[in-house]
């Protein structure tokens, strides 16, 4: 029954740094997966990161790898994507997503939060 909301999205310069937050109503499962998915305007939505919600094991997209990084807060039921090093490109609508199986494929998520809008211009 966890529900998820995402907020810090916003207007960046290219090279800049944003931080999203994805608060869950609940507590999540302890062997819950916790991700971050995409979705630019006339793209499908595309993986971002993933990390175990009871651990810090983490994964990465090719895309985002060394520039992004998702973290964690147990106590406050909260997951982080500190994004540096923006580019243009990734300008989209950042969706966090909690999986009983983990994994990279959409599919494989249940709970998907409203999303925040992510743009990236000079």
């Amino acid at each position: 029954q966890v529900q998820l909301v995402e907020s810090g999205g916003g207007l960046v310069q290219p090279g800049g740094s944003l931080r999203l937050s994805c608060a869950a109503s609940t507590r999540t499962f302890s062997n819950y997966i916790m991700g971050w998915f995409r979705q630019a305007p006339g793209k499908e939505r595309e993986f971002v990161a993933r990390i175990t919600w009871s651990s810090s094991i983490t994964y990465y997209s090719d895309s985002v790898n060394n520039r992004f990084t998702i973290s964690r807060d147990n106590a406050n039921n909260v997951i982080y994507l500190q994004m540096n090093s923006l580019k243009p490109e990734d300008t989209a609508v950042y969706y966090c997503a909690a999986s009983k199986r983990g994994g990279s494929d959409l599919s494989r998520y249940d709970t998907w939060g409203q999303g925040t809008q992510v743009t990236v211009s000079s």
